[in-house]
């Protein structure tokens, strides 16, 4: 195991290797990996393979399954070394940021450049010409949106920005859909609202958690400028047209009794946390005892259940 050390260094300072400065080469390699965020990737291939499941109503061709999370891992790879490009200056002064490989100076940011253009470039070609070319547009699309309209256009600029920036997380859905069917149906559609209401207030605990990172850096979450209260109540109303969304699939007859049993039970232990938290919140509860995580750890087991039962309720119908 090779272990880095990392310098010590004045906040936002980005430390930039000089060329004849050591970096080993596993290090190096951990250091790339890093920037793709293998993490939020985990995520985002939940909510494509069950998709797969749906639209094939049974077990997809397991080597399209393979090559559309392949390609997804390096789209969304690429998309997130790209932020990491664009964040670094910031990235250097928040605490939870600080280790990110620009950082540390493991990974130069031409480095970083190229590497997350090359991902892009080579992850579309990889969906056109082994998926088909819908899933390929869909999968740049979400790339430059995340990078473009997210990263550089809205992050800095509104507290909306993970409301909109979030619709790149929301297209592993249609990709993984067309990736079966060669086009997007409803059922796609409503999965994808399902993430897109999600996002806020899956994202927003974790915000209350480190908004002090954010304010530090002048970038606007919805916690910076608004108080506990206000953002607890809008998680609580994000909350509940999420889980309104994602009943729509059994009556209109893509999904049966299983699906509809998990969305249920999951859902409603959601809007159970929702509004405990929006009620300390309104108590002045704040520190520890709000305990805002509890909602940002669970929306993590939400989303996993949910798409769990969206692959196995059509072996159940």
């Amino acid at each position: 195991m090779c272990v880095t050390a990392v310098e010590s260094r004045p906040a936002g300072v980005v430390l930039t290797p000089s060329p004849g400065g050591h970096r080993p080469f596993g290090a190096r390699v951990k250091a790339f990996v890093a920037l793709t965020k293998p993490r939020i990737i985990e995520l985002l291939l939940i909510t494509t393979v069950p998709v797969m499941f749906l639209a094939q109503q049974g077990v997809p061709n397991l080597w399209l399954v393979l090559a559309t999370c392949l390609g997804g891992y390096l789209s969304a790879g690429g998309a997130n070394a790209l932020n990491m490009w664009y964040d670094r200056d910031i990235d250097a002064l928040m605490d939870r940021t600080s280790q990110r490989p620009l950082v540390t100076g493991m990974v130069s940011p031409r480095e970083c450049l190229a590497f997350g253009i090359g991902l892009a470039v080579v992850s579309t070609l990889w969906f056109g010409l082994l998926v088909n070319w819908l899933s390929a547009a869909l999968a740049l699309g979400a790339l430059l949106f995340y990078v473009v309209v997210y990263t550089m256009l809205l992050k800095r600029r509104t507290t909306q920005n993970i409301v909109w920036g979030g619709i790149a997380g929301c297209m592993p859905v249609l990709i993984g859909w067309s990736s079966v069917t060669g086009s997007v149906s409803w059922a796609a559609v409503i999965l994808f609202l399902v993430i897109f209401f999600w996002t806020p207030p899956h994202y927003w605990p974790l915000s209350m958690k480190v908004k002090d990172d954010y304010a530090r850096v002048g970038v606007p979450m919805l916690p910076v400028v608004a108080g506990n209260k206000a953002v607890a109540r809008q998680i609580v109303l994000y909350s509940w047209v999420m889980v309104a969304v994602s009943l729509l699939l059994q009556p209109l007859g893509y999904t049966g009794w299983f699906y509809t049993a998990v969305a249920l039970a999951t859902g409603g232990w959601w809007l159970w946390e929702a509004h405990g938290l929006q009620a300390r919140a309104k108590a002045g509860v704040t520190g520890g005892k709000l305990k805002e995580m509890r909602l940002f750890h669970w929306s993590i087991t939400y989303v996993s259940l949910l798409f769990v039962a969206v692959a196995v309720d059509p072996f159940l119908r």
